[in-house]
Formats: C-alpha cells, structure tokens, sequence
C-alpha cells in the first residue's frame, strides 16, 4: 500500500461531521439542526427557485469520491427529476480532458488497457504523470519488472521536474510546461520519415490520417526541440525506441489533462498509437490514469454536466429518450443542452443566476482556480449546501447548510478503478453519529418533492441494480454485474454483459480494432499545437505548476489526521532552480513570494536542480485554514480546454520575491 492507504483507518475517526449544521449568515456561527429540519430547508428553497428562476438556477457539484451510487441518484436527482443537466464533478478538474480526448480518438470514453499491460510493454511513456507519487503502487509494479528484464523495457518520462519517476526513467525529457503535444507532433514525424507508420493498420482501422500526416511533417525534432527545450536526439531516441516496440504503452495523467490543449493531447498520445497499431492487444495502448477513487464509476453513470448514464450525451435525443423511460419520468424531463461545467457554475454565481449551489464530497475552495474569484462567486449564492464527512474544511467556511456524510468503511456500494475494474466497497463500521450515506440523502429528497416511486429504494444494491441496467449494450456495458455477484467472486472488469461468467474477457477494449464511431474507424485529429494559455512574459519570467506530494490526499481534509503523512510532508515547499533562485534574490531555507496576476503567496524555498530553470513547483494541499497556509490554486487562472472544459491548472506565469 501506499502510505494514504497505510494510515487510512488512522482517520476515519478524526474530526468527522455527526449532525446537520445550518445558519443564515455565513458570519454567523453554526448551530446543530435534526435531518427533518435540513431536509425542510433543501425542500423550500428548490421549490422557491423552481417557481422563480426554474431548474437552470439549481446545481451540483459532486465527486470522485462519490461511489457508483452516490453519483446516479444525484444525476437522477437534478437531471431526470428537477429537469437540471448542472451537475458536474471535480473530475472535471481531473479527468475530462481524457474523457473528451478518447470520445474523439476512439469514440467513446474508457480505457482500452489494463493494469497486466504494465507486465507486457517494453517501452512505457509516462507523460503528465509523476507516477510514483500520485500512483505509487502501480509505479512499483513497473519497477520491480524493469529490475526483473532490465532493458527488455525502456521507461520514459517526459517532466519538467526530476521527479522520483523521472529517476527510474531510461530517458528523461525535462520539456517545457505546455511543450507535451510538440514533443507527441516530432515523435510522429520521426515515425513517418523512418518508415515507422503502420499503413495497413491505418488504411483498415482509421480515418483522416492525410490531415495529420501534414501536421507531423510540419514538426521536426530540431523544430520540437526549440519549443520543448531539449536536445533533438532526445526525441529522436523515444521515436527509435517506439519504433522497435512490440508494446508500447503511454501513461499520462493531471500533467496532460489540465491543459487548454489536454484533449488535443489526449488526441495526440492516441494518434502515435493508432499509427503503428499500438492498439487493441497486449501491452498496448493509450491508459489515462485517474486521480481519485471513482473518477472512472463516475464518468459511467453520467457525473459530468454533458454526459447522461451508460456514456450517454445529453445533447442526444435517442440517449435522452432511453434515458427518461429508464428513469420513468416524462418525456422531455432531461434539458436537451449540456448543464454548466463548474467554472460555468461559478460564473452563474457572479451573476446572481444559481439559488442553490451543493457540494459533496470534494472540497472547491482549495482545489479550484483563481480562489479568490471562487469565494467572491460563491458569497452571492442564496444557499449553499455542503455534503462532507469531515468538519472545518475552506468549503464548508462558505456554506449555510452543512450535511454529515457516511464514508468508505461505513456505506456500501461500487468504485471504479483506471482499468475498468469494478469494486464493491463493504460497510464494515457504523457511521458516526446521525451521518448518511449520500445516494440515501439525495433519494430522500427526491421522494419529499415528489417523485416518491422513483426514489424508492431501501438498499445501495437496488440503485445499483437500476444503474447498470442502463449500460446494457453500451462499451461501458455492466449489466452483468451486482452487487451479490461482486461479494462472491470479488472485482470484475466491464466490459460485463449479463450471461458472462465472473472472469471472463473484458481485459481489454477493441480487441477486433473496429471502434464506436459511425464509421467503425478511429480518427486521427491534427491539432496544432498551441502552448500554454498564459505564457511567461517580462513581469511574469516563470512557469509555475502544481502537483501533489506522495502523502497528502489532495485537499489534506482526511491525511492532514494522520500523524506518519502529516510528519512526512509537514509544509509546502517551493521549488525553485539556483539560477532563478540567484536572479529573484531568494536563499533556500528561507520564505518568498510568488506572485500571478490574481493573487500572492508564500512558501518556504526550496533551492534544487531537479526543477527546469524558468519554472516554479508548489504543491496544491494546503488550503486557507491550515498551519503553513499556501493556496497555490489562487495563483492559478481558469482559461481551459475548449473541449473538456478542463482548467490549465499546471501552468501560470508568476515572479518571486523574498519576503522580509
């Protein structure tokens, strides 16, 4: 395990949320309310803005720590329920650049690899990912197979930072931040010059490689190399190693899909696998890696504003349709228009069009962009509502009504892992104090405005069972699966149509390379490279981009209880290259100041060569009301991909300067 994992049972008991909260004012304290009272509260108030403003001032924002559960009677909730499509997820700052880039290479949604794949590549690229932080135990499977074949696998990473995954790397390309679709263009111009491309693969399986060939020719390695920042025989080495791959697997996670290029990156990674058959069969292929827990469950049962249970799109009326008659709510209940993504959420705030804001399970105020527009935003909201198993965190310092939420250990219910493997999480403890779970609280105030026979359900089993219902012959197909069937014979891999017998099939997607476009072919996309949205300028000389450290738990509301991560990682640390250490006066050791063009903070210096010169790093932890308070998500601006809607929350100019 690693170490989150290892001091988990350390804090399922620390500072947790018992019994409803509520005050009118947030300058004013909380008091304790009974769940009658807050569910009266929940009810008036979208009954009011129903009547008022109707269902597009209503919105949710969920998470991926939502269970399978959590997420569809939330989605069943607002979008089939109250005619709302304004649910969005913090996936939407993790994995939807990936969720756009595999609908548009591949058709659809879903990894088509597997964790085995990792024990079959002999060349893996690791991209926008520093793996053996944010995903240590996979990451270790892989070093202990590179110790066991030495050079049978080649491992690349392609990092700003000389990360503890840069370490392991047979070849290091320290690029420029915003550089990684340049680096993807040379490879495949490499690769079609030495004779690298697989024509009878792409002639029988793809469409519209002559646009990307055009773009590849345009982008040599001497071209890519003077806008990544590193040598030309660096890249010509990846592109030689993939060439003489039997499988090459790509890895990539926050680093590529918080970008407002990530889904043209996305597309990118896909398109040197489509065009030498990397595809489809062992120890190849494109494998985003998710962020949190069931970012992937999540994406299945329609978490994400534009997405509709079975990987549905709401702008499709036959999806609407089947979806509505599933749901046994009228036809036309389901807005034809894709709801507010979460930065879209945030301006309708600044305009006074949402009455009602509920976040669950997830913690903006720390993990959002430009947080002082966020809290500004928010301040303008008639309600806002909070679902949370922790007390105190920067959310809940912004909320009128706060809700106490059953967590892992205490609800049962289904995740979903990066390969589709589906989990189901036991109830072994009793939540604590008048805590619930959260399908139960949002079926509970379906049944109380009305939609009694929809919201009828006694156990997570019977959601469950209604959810994967809707997959049935969909790519993500589930409807095999159970809850009973999971309990007996442990986690499975979807695809899992009913009539499969537990671990058949399903390791691994387009096996037969015909893929869910109308024309049964992939496509190759060839976008231009763009660059980072807010370049370095004279006021604004470096780059600084975030990440996470191997013992915190993105926001800290559960590791910042556990003694061992805590002591770990006692306080952020900005890293920063001698050269502009030397340059902005700064001593390692001692404080500075970093400065965008929002916001400025502080941290301790971190003087070190492991980070490129003319880039910054800081961790994204810490929020306003902890000890050593460094909110680098301040810094940060909201420009996203136009595709995902996914903040470039890697990358924004900034300067320094010491403090004192």
């Amino acid at each position: 395990m690693c170490v989150k994992g290892a001091t988990v049972g350390d804090t399922l008991d620390h500072n947790r949320l018992t019994t409803p909260l509520w005050r009118e004012r947030t300058d004013q304290p909380f008091e304790a309310i009974p769940w009658e009272r807050a569910f009266s509260i929940l009810e008036s108030q979208i009954r009011r803005t129903l009547a008022t403003k109707g269902p597009q001032a209503l919105a949710i924002y969920g998470s991926g720590q939502f269970l399978c559960e959590d997420y569809y009677v939330a989605n069943k909730l607002l979008k089939g329920a109250l005619g709302s499509n304004n649910f969005d997820a913090n996936s939407r700052l993790c994995m939807s650049s990936a969720v756009a880039g595999y609908s548009r290479s591949l058709g659809s949604d879903g990894p088509p690899c597997c964790y085995d794949d990792l024990d079959q590549a002999d060349l893996v690229l690791l991209i926008g990912t520093n793996t053996a932080e944010c995903h240590p135990v996979l990451f270790q499977r892989l070093i202990k197979r590179k110790r066991k074949v030495g050079d049978g696998l080649r491992i690349v990473v392609a990092d700003p930072r000389a990360t503890a995954t840069a370490d392991a790397a047979d070849l290091h390309l320290a690029i420029r931040p915003g550089t990684d679709l340049a680096l993807l263009c040379a490879v495949g111009h490499r690769l079609l010059v030495n004779g690298g491309v697989d024509h009878a693969f792409v002639a029988a399986h793809t469409e519209g490689f002559a646009d990307l060939e055009a773009l590849w020719r345009a982008w040599d390695p001497q071209r890519a190399a003077a806008v990544c920042g590193v040598a030309p025989e660096a890249i010509e080495q990846l592109a030689d190693w993939w060439m003489a791959s039997h499988g090459a697997l790509s890895l990539w996670s926050m680093g590529v899909n918080q970008s407002r290029e990530g889904t043209a990156t996305v597309a990118g990674i896909c398109n040197l696998h489509l065009a030498t058959g990397q595809i489809g069969r062992p120890g190849a292929g494109p494998f985003s890696l998710t962020g949190q827990p069931n970012a992937m469950g999540g994406r299945e049962v329609g978490g994400l504003a534009q997405l509709l249970p079975g990987y549905r799109a709401v702008a499709n009326p036959e999806h609407r349709a089947e979806v509505e008659r599933h749901w046994g709510v009228a036809p036309g209940s389901i807005h034809p228009e894709p709801g507010l993504a979460v930065g879209a959420q945030i301006e309708a705030m600044e305009q006074g069009a949402i009455d009602l804001w509920w976040v669950a399970a997830t913690n903006p105020l720390v993990s959002m962009p430009n947080l002082d527009r966020v809290r500004a935003a928010v301040a303008r909201c008639e309600l806002v509502v909070l679902t949370e198993a922790y007390a105190n965190t920067e959310t809940q310092a912004v909320a009128h009504l706060v809700l106490p939420a059953a967590q892992w250990s205490e609800k049962q219910g289904v995740m979903v892992n990066s390969e589709r493997r589906v989990t189901l999480c036991r109830a072994f403890r009793e939540p604590p104090g008048e805590a619930r779970p959260d399908w139960a609280i949002f079926a509970e105030l379906g049944r109380r405005l009305g939609f009694e026979q929809q919201f009828g359900y006694d156990t997570a089993a019977e959601v469950y069972a209604e959810c994967v219902a809707l997959t049935a012959g969909r790519v993500c197909d589930s409807s095999g699966l159970s809850h009973g069937l999971l309990a007996e014979h442990g986690p499975q891999q979807w695809p899992f149509p009913a009539g499969r017998s537990p671990g058949e099939g399903g390791a691994r997607l387009y096996l037969d390379h015909q893929f869910p476009t109308p024309s049964g072919r992939a496509r190759f996309h060839a976008d231009l490279p763009m660059g980072l949205a807010e370049p370095p300028c004279e006021r604004y000389p470096l780059v600084l981009t975030v990440g996470r450290y191997l013992g915190h738990w993105h926001t800290m509301t559960r590791t910042l209880h556990a003694e061992r991560a805590a002591k770990q990682h006692p306080e952020p640390l900005l890293e920063v290259h001698p050269s502009d250490a030397r340059s902005h006066g700064l001593v390692d050791g001692e404080r500075a100041r970093v400065r965008s063009r929002r916001a400025a903070v502080e941290a301790k210096v971190l003087v070190t060569d492991r980070i490129r010169q003319g880039t910054v790093f800081l961790p994204m932890h810490w929020g306003a009301s902890q000890v050593n308070a460094c909110e680098a998500n301040r810094l940060m601006h909201e420009e996203g991909c136009l595709h995902s809607k996914q903040p470039e929350l890697k990358a924004a100019a900034v300067t320094l300067e010491p403090v004192g």
